[in-house]
């Protein structure tokens, strides 16, 4: 039902905005020739973006680095950036390597080429410097996905902790202090790393004090700064609460945890995706909300995982239900919110399978499907444990007809006069009450129903502590692989939160000129077959276009050693992604007669693949050299 409706909302058209800034536009465009040489070099982004010491580098037909002015904002325009250009350019192609930091806190890079006059005769790819530094990335993701696991079990101890209201907290306290102390620790590091992780550098820059202090300024810093602020409080919170006994103050500590974790979830809103595009006000509070349902669900669970394990069963019979019930509310909040943040990103239905937010959107969806299978499981055994044990049922005595004229309340087979006797005191214990009597007709007939002896009770057994605890156990184990599910849902999560969304990528091919070209990766391969001839030493000039996820054309050309182009009897192209051990991908180029092409090369997946050029220019002698080219989402 979740799913049918979210496919329903993105039917409809997408508004023109993203939550993420993709390149929208270039002056100049991208593989133009102009005649006069521009006086500055202008980007124009879907979103605001902020801007680097080092945001632009610009090549020179020689590929030496040409001197530029300091980056700034055309116009005051937040959603461009600008830099100057020397008065006097000579002519050929110009390279144009470009990062900034989108809005929502991601850096966004890439490069063009423009050429003034005429194109270069031959023009090698560039150094413009890597577009990220593998060890800062990984360091940066792998304290994010901490941030957002410590954060969940945090919200969610505490929220277990005053909603379901366990008898005995001490099973809670370890994991809390954990999440407390990870949460603070993950935070530092991302302080740290925030400006080597926005400049491409390695984890060495983030002990440059000027980057620091460029990193404090800037909103994603600001919003760690606010995060520690609220982890303080946090724990002064915390601590008081430990030592509060009294049941009369818990509304007051619920409310004042509701307004800690909402100002931790607000920091994560502050600077990702929500902080960015249309309706930013909603989707902030969506954000939150989703965050926080997200920390009540999940880390509920570790909590109910680890209660499992130590209360007793009275306990349980109490504190379950009261989880699964939070746990439903929590599941119906992810869903609303989750619809409209994916509405918010993906923009249109193709970009469901189109793009790579929108397939790791899908994944997310299957695990969150399965997760839910396996709460409905959970909640099976809870329903068990919640149910109340039997009670046994006292026996009732056979009514027997008692004379005519006895006194109502009589014993029967006393007389009149007896009736008024005192009647013996009533005992006290439960077990008396449910002692069996005499009865003072023997032989009378029993009702349907009725025991086989008179005065015997029916008592329905209740179930056994062994069967009580098998229940405990299951339900432990089903928790235990939900708690599993969604940390694996959390990772996509990490990783859904760094891609560009679906609506972003639309936005910027809607707002490219009609008249620009895609973006193309080109490479020059050197090769030396050894034999010392004219056509056994050169180079291939390979162009990959347009370099993105999907459909790719590539076009080759041979030069010999005096930079003229020659004819070789064969040349081919292969391209493996090792880190996915995806291929070789053969591309199967054809003979155009002067040069080798084709435009059915299918890259499945983004990221630094392996071009293995093999040139053959005789029947016994050949090369192969490898190259690493860059494919985007």
């Amino acid at each position: 039902m979740l799913l049918g409706t979210a496919l329903v909302l993105l039917l409809f058209g997408a508004t023109p905005a993203s939550a993420h800034a993709a390149l929208g536009s270039t002056d100049p465009d991208d593989g133009s020739v102009v005649q006069r040489a521009p006086r500055h070099v202008t980007l124009t982004f879907t979103e605001s973006v902020g801007l680097l010491d080092d945001s632009f580098r610009v090549f020179g037909p020689d590929q030496r680095r040409v001197h530029t002015g300091e980056a700034t904002h055309a116009d005051g325009r937040s959603e461009t950036a600008r830099v100057g250009l020397p008065g006097k350019l000579a002519q050929g192609t110009y390279t144009v390597a470009w990062r900034v930091v989108s809005a929502d806190s991601h850096p966004v890079s890439g490069a063009f080429s423009f050429s003034v006059g005429k194109r270069s005769a031959t023009m090698a790819l560039a150094d413009t410097g890597p577009a990220e530094d593998p060890l800062t990335r990984g360091l940066y993701d792998a304290a994010r996905y901490l941030a957002y696991l410590a954060a969940a079990l945090l919200v969610g101890t505490v929220a277990f902790a005053l909603l379901c209201r366990p008898a005995h907290t001490t099973p809670l306290r370890r994991p809390l202090v954990a999440a407390w102390w990870t949460l603070l620790g993950s935070t530092a590091v991302l302080l740290l790393l925030r400006a080597p992780y926005e400049t491409g550098a390695g984890p060495a820059a983030a002990f440059d004090t000027s980057a620091l202090v460029r990193t404090l300024t800037g909103r994603p810093g600001l919003a760690l700064l606010a995060r520690l602020a609220v982890l303080l409080l946090t724990a002064a919170f915390l601590i008081r609460l430990s030592r509060r006994r009294d049941t009369r103050e818990r509304p007051v500590a619920l409310a004042i945890g509701t307004a800690l974790a909402a100002a931790l979830a607000l920091t994560w809103a502050a600077a990702e995706h929500a902080s960015a595009g249309i309706q930013v006000p909603l989707a902030m509070t969506s954000s939150v909300a989703h965050l926080l349902a997200t920390g009540v669900w999940l880390g509920g669970l570790v909590a109910l995982l680890l209660t499992l394990r130590r209360s007793s069963g009275e306990d349980l019979v109490e504190i379950v239900p009261r989880f699964s019930r939070i746990a439903f509310a929590s599941v119906t909040v992810l869903a609303v919110t989750g619809v409209y943040q994916s509405w918010r990103g993906l923009g249109s239905l193709s970009a469901l399978t189109g793009t790579s937010y929108g397939r790791l959107l899908l994944a997310k969806l299957a695990g969150v499907f399965v997760l839910l299978l396996v709460a409905g499981y959970s909640r099976r055994w809870t329903a068990r444990i919640a149910a109340p044990a039997p009670v046994a049922r006292a026996a009732v005595p056979a009514r027997v007809p008692q004379p005519v004229g006895a006194p109502v309340g009589a014993p029967v087979g006393e007389p009149a006069g007896h009736a008024g006797r005192e009647e013996p005191e009533e005992p006290e214990s439960p077990g008396e009450l449910n002692g069996p009597r005499e009865s003072d007709g023997p032989g009378e007939p029993e009702g349907p129903g009725e025991p086989e002896g008179p005065g015997e009770p029916v008592e329905e057994p209740p179930a056994s502590d062994a069967d009580r605890g098998d229940r405990r156990r299951l339900l432990r184990r089903s928790v235990l692989v939900e708690v599993a599910v969604a940390a694996v849902v959390l990772m996509i999560t990490t990783v859904l939160t760094g891609t560009l969304p679906g609506r972003a990528q639309a936005e910027a091919a809607r707002q490219a000129p009609a008249g620009t070209l895609p973006p193309t990766s080109q490479v020059t391969v050197p090769f030396d077959t050894g034999t010392g001839s004219l056509t056994g030493r050169g180079t291939v000039q390979v162009t990959l276009d347009p370099a993105r996820v999907g459909e790719n054309g590539v076009q080759a050309v041979v030069y010999g050693s005096d930079t003229g182009l020659v004819v070789v009897p064969e040349v081919r192209v292969t391209f493996t992604l090792p880190s996915r051990k995806v291929g070789p991908i053969d591309a199967g180029l054809t003979d155009r007669g002067g040069y080798w092409s084709t435009n059915s090369v299918n890259l499945p997946l983004a990221g630094n693949w392996t071009m293995k050029t093999t040139v053959r220019v005789s029947d016994v002698d050949q090369v192969s050299v490898e190259r690493q080219v860059r494919v985007a989402p």
